[in-house]
């Protein structure tokens, strides 16, 4: 068991930086806005709630998993985690470093004026959706007309 006198907020939000999304797993559950507060409490207890990216979502219960296993492994006993529904999660609590990751990773990230601004492969601004149904709920099927790859794009929500 680890002294939380010597365990700070802070630490706890580091330790989960290295937590994946297990669909996505280049970034971090912190980066893709799930994890929507931590509390560090005085009677050797820590509380994180999480948000999922939609209603029934499939890979919270992996990511509830992950992150007990992972601050178990830091010898954090006692830990609640609480899920919370309202406000309901938005693309806009994706970090921009999460962002980033996504692009890199080949899936266009979300904006708010819809669609893709660019291919994330080659950047070429030429691309059309086709389907608004990608691999998982939350991503939409477009493809580039200049280099002819198909992409993700993490819908707007």
């Amino acid at each position: 068991m680890v002294d939380l006198v010597t365990v700070s907020e802070a630490q706890i939000w580091a330790w989960l930086e290295g937590v994946p999304d297990p669909e996505i797993p280049v970034i971090s559950v912190v980066d893709l806005g799930v994890i929507r507060a931590v509390d560090v409490g005085s009677s050797d207890d820590v509380k994180i709630t999480i948000t999922p990216t939609y209603s029934g979502c499939p890979a919270m219960s992996i990511i509830a998993l992950d992150i007990r296993t992972a601050l178990a492994k830091r010898g954090i006993e006692n830990l609640t985690l609480e899920t919370k529904i309202a406000p309901p999660w938005t693309t806009d609590w994706l970090s921009a470093k999460g962002r980033a990751q996504l692009e890199d990773y080949g899936i266009a990230p979300p904006r708010a004026a819809g669609g893709p601004a660019h291919c994330p492969q080659c950047k070429s601004r030429q691309v059309e959706k086709i389907s608004r149904f990608g691999s998982t709920p939350c991503k939409a099927q477009w493809r580039c007309t200049s280099c002819l790859e198909p992409f993700d794009y993490f819908k707007c929500i």
